[in-house]
């Protein structure tokens, strides 16, 4: 008798079929030698044979179809033995061991009177993985999955595995509708190509959401609240609308934050259902709350276990007052104050707050008790993920040491200054693990390393440079030591620049800095007329700085500097320069330029060194929420060089964060210049500003919003004469608008940025509304050019002789030699010939406008977006408060890419 029993890859591959079915996907395997993916037929399964009936005795077993596995082992996986008698649940058990190696495709024992033949096809070796129809998700995040590899032995579970973890993966991206369908494409000697046919479907989207149960705040209120977001128009930009149910996790939990900040102590989410829509494309959320009454703060104390701690050293933190509304998030913040005000002072305390609970007052009294919590020391700290940075780039950061006492705040400021580094991911923990003893703990900084190295060319349009290039290559971490070098390049339509710098933070591992920057750069001064933007000095400057900086305590640090500079300031030539004596050689014009702007002109070198005392405990460097930073800064000229001044200037910023979102900023910053070096004087000897116009302060755009580049503060502005109607012209557009600058300036502004919605704050828009206030002044003024000035044909800048009109009423000039009269259109004589004004510069007049200390103000609105073209700032603001002369500018904006 011949027992042939088949429990291949047919039936199998029927059940993964179905397995395939439930995951969302489908599977299938064709076999066929290098040809198209079909699927192969399925075998009937044999006939059932009566259980429990001796078969006979096993005389040999042998083992056919084996490539890779001896027979030997192929018998080590059954439990038949040569010599002992079997039954078919034998047979259909060794069936089953074999298959459970998932080492064969295909299993069959055939029995020829007890000589058994196990005959087996083995599965194949996998050549290769393929994803194909992946678009949304792309290859490197789905491969590191999957569990099958080339080389490997492939086997059904892995791939059932394989397409359940691509399906969950889909499904955290709201696409509920994917399917995964795993096909073989068999090769030869034994290999196969794995191929995951995978069909995305379109995002599952939260078509509604239902709140029920509330009746203190609106459905829209609670929404708002939420991460997840109903579809709509006005959220078309938002991933919030994709269906995730960890999402859900997290609403419920925002929802309970909520309502606990707004004083319902006995809020809870009942339940939270999600449910597909009939068309199996959209879910619908329903959840159901019960509010609760709402509670008042009761009594609220404050009490110390700590002997050296006494209460009232720590009572002014508690700011909550007995019938304020309950705020579960103000405790939080309380704890945290107090924690990191005692470990500030030196201590391990243990605050924790106790509740009193009132149902019939509905009060919630409130006890902070500090106590001593047991001394724990730091026993290791290890730091691990960090493949290019130094160990000791890391280790200097921590405000902890092995084998000190164990500190909150410490280990909170040793992660917030890790993160500063910006060498790692955002959410960096600090993760604090049980050491070798009750009393010991490791603290384990686990990083995750980003690219430090930037080479960036940006390409952009500006109100003010109009077109601008900048091509820039810095690494923040050289060779993971944290050093920081740099190099850019800067061209635009009227500056240009070149420089490099290199920065080391620790100097031979102590907490020096030091580094030094070179450059060059190429300015050019302006005015508008009509509109049009004209040059008017152009200064190019070369040098150098050298830095040294040294931390004094964990918030204050002291920064020095030396800087040898070499300007030289021009004027266009065939603008502004005329040969006035009759000699040939050109000289600066007054008439033309300008007295001031002749007086600036010339090559001069700077020798200066300077401090900087600096007070920073923002929490966040790049966009700070709370905190503050302030400057004192001093440079004095005059070590060498032809340049001596004592410059001095303040700045200072501060943060508030409040809830929502809204980060309100404070800020103030001015200076004074005061020259050492006496009177200068121009070319006729007349007493001119001691400061040279181009190390004075200017104010405008881009500090003040609401006025134009240099828009606030002391200037000249030349009115041109009408000599068809004699009168001078004050159309500003008409009239030249020279900034000059002053030896003073403050400028204080106060900005609120207001928080958007999730799907704006994931286009990166972030608006606010803002106040500026500020002046610049105190400059000597400048002899300038009148209307009665003007050069006469000796070269001589003096009064101009009035026309005489006659009894016509024609204007006329009078010789002064033989008193001829002669008739003049322009209302101008020579002095020397009285002939016609006419051949020189056309007459004008001077006016000197703006030096005065009084607050120029302006409010408006602002939004930051980080565009897909680089980030994009505009401005609407409006001059409310302005000095004559002063220039007021409605809306500006600035724009970069880069590719």
């Amino acid at each position: 008798m011949t027992v042939s029993t088949n429990y291949g890859s047919r039936p199998r591959l029927a059940s993964l079929l179905l397995l395939g079915t439930v995951l969302g996907g489908s599977a299938a395997y064709a076999q066929a030698p290098a040809a198209p993916r079909t699927a192969a037929p399925v075998a009937a399964a044999p006939a059932p044979v009566p259980s429990g009936q001796t078969v006979g005795t096993i005389r040999s077993i042998a083992v056919s179809g084996s490539q890779r596995l001896e027979a030997d082992t192929v018998r080590s996986y059954v439990a038949l033995r040569a010599g002992e008698t079997y039954t078919r649940e034998a047979l259909d058990q060794a069936l089953k061991d074999l298959y459970a190696t998932e080492l064969f495709a295909d299993v069959q024992i055939r029995d020829d009177n007890g000589a058994l033949t196990i005959e087996v096809r083995e599965n194949p070796v996998i050549n290769r993985i393929v994803l194909e129809g992946n678009k949304r998700l792309k290859s490197d995040k789905i491969n590191p999955e999957i569990r099958l590899a080339p080389r490997q032995i492939f086997t059904r579970s892995k791939a059932r595995a394989d397409v359940a973890r691509i399906i969950e993966l889909y499904r955290r991206q709201g696409r509920f509708a994917a399917t995964v369908e795993p096909k073989m494409v068999q090769l030869d000697q034994n290999r196969v190509d794995i191929v995951f046919e995978i069909s995305e479907g379109d995002k599952s989207k939260v078509r509604r959401i239902n709140i029920l149960g509330n009746e203190s705040f609106s459905d829209n209120a609670l929404r708002g609240e939420m991460a997840t977001k109903q579809t709509g128009l006005t959220k078309i930009f938002s991933s919030g609308t994709s269906y995730d149910p960890d999402r859900l996790s997290y609403d419920q939990q925002k929802l309970r934050q909520f309502y606990l900040t707004n004083g319902y102590a006995d809020f809870r989410v009942i339940s939270a259902v999600a449910e597909l829509t009939p068309d199996k494309r959209d879910f619908i959320i329903t959840y159901v709350v019960e509010e609760g009454q709402r509670y008042k703060f009761g009594e609220v104390d404050l009490t110390s276990e700590i002997r050296d701690l006494q209460p009232d050293a720590l009572k002014y933190i508690v700011r909550m007052k007995p019938g304020d509304w309950y705020n579960a998030k103000q405790i939080e913040d309380t704890v945290d104050s107090i924690t990191q005000t005692a470990g500030l002072l030196g201590f391990t305390p243990d605050v924790r707050p106790d509740f009193v609970r009132d149902k019939e007052k509905l009060t919630m009294s409130v006890t902070f008790k500090v106590n001593d919590a047991p001394r724990v020391y730091v026993e290791r700290i290890d730091i691990n993920g960090n493949t290019h940075t130094k160990d000791k780039v890391v280790r200097r950061e921590f405000r902890l040491a092995e084998g000190d006492a164990f500190n909150s705040f410490r280990v909170k400021r040793s992660r917030d200054r890790i993160q500063s580094l910006g060498y790692f991911q955002e959410k960096f923990e600090i993760e604090q693990k049980p050491g070798s003893a009750p009393d010991r703990m490791i603290l384990e900084a686990n990083v995750e390393e980003k690219s430090t190295g930037e080479l960036q060319v940006s390409a952009g349009f500006s109100s003010l440079e109009k077109f601008i290039v900048d091509l820039s290559i810095r690494e923040r971490n050289f060779m993971g030591k944290g050093q920081e070098v740099r190099a850019s390049v800067n061209y635009s339509t009227y500056s240009k620049s070149i420089e490099a710098g290199f920065t080391e933070p620790y100097l031979f591992d102590r907490n020096i800095a030091v580094g030094g920057d070179i450059f060059r750069r190429d300015y050019n001064s302006f005015n508008f007329i009509n509109n049009d933007r004209n040059t008017t000095y152009q200064q190019v400057t070369t040098g150098f700085q050298l830095r040294l900086g040294v931390a004094l305590t964990e918030f204050w640090s002291l920064a020095m500097r030396y800087g040898l500079s070499y300007d030289d300031v021009t004027l266009d030539k065939n603008t502004f320069f005329s040969d006035a004596n009759g000699d040939g050689v050109l000289e600066c014009d007054p008439l033309l330029a300008g007295r001031y702007l002749c007086d600036a002109i010339g090559k001069r070198t700077t020798s200066s060194i300077g401090y900087s005392l600096v007070l920073d405990n923002l929490n966040n460097r790049i966009r700070p929420s709370a905190g503050q930073r302030a400057v004192l800064s001093q440079d004095f000229a005059g070590l060498g060089g032809s340049v001596k001044y004592l410059r001095t200037r303040i700045d200072a910023d501060k943060y508030w964060g409040f809830g929502g979102g809204f980060i309100f900023n404070a800020g103030f910053e001015g200076g004074y210049i005061m020259p050492l070096g006496g009177t200068r004087r121009d070319s006729s000897g007349n007493a001119i500003d001691a400061v040279r116009l181009t190390d004075r302060f200017f104010l405008g755009e881009p500090q003040m919003r609401g006025f134009g580049i240099r828009g606030v503060g002391p200037r000249v502005q030349r009115s041109a004469y009408d000599t068809l109607t004699g009168t001078l012209l004050t159309n500003r557009d008409q009239i030249t608008d020279d900034a000059i600058g002053g030896r003073a300036y403050y400028l204080g502004h106060l900005e609120l940025e207001i928080p958007l919605g999730s799907g704006a704050r994931e286009l990166g828009l972030r608006p606010s509304v803002f106040v500026d206030a500020g002046a610049v002044f105190g400059v000597k003024k400048p002899k300038l050019t009148r209307l009665d000035d003007f050069r006469d044909s000796n070269g001589v800048i003096g009064p101009r002789v009035s026309p005489i009109r006659n009894a016509a009423g024609e204007l006329q000039c009078q010789n002064s030699t033989t008193g001829v009269l002669t008739p003049t259109a322009l209302g101008a004589c020579d002095t020397a010939t009285s002939t016609l004004f006419g051949n020189s510069t056309a007459p004008f007049q001077e006016t000197f406008l703006g030096d005065s200390p009084k607050p120029r103000l302006s409010v408006g609105i602002g939004v930051n977006w980080n565009s897909p073209f680089g980030p994009f700032r505009i401005n609407v603001a409006k001059a409310l408060l302005k000095e004559p002369g002063d220039n007021t500018k409605l809306f500006s904006f600035n724009v970069g890419t880069q590719f």
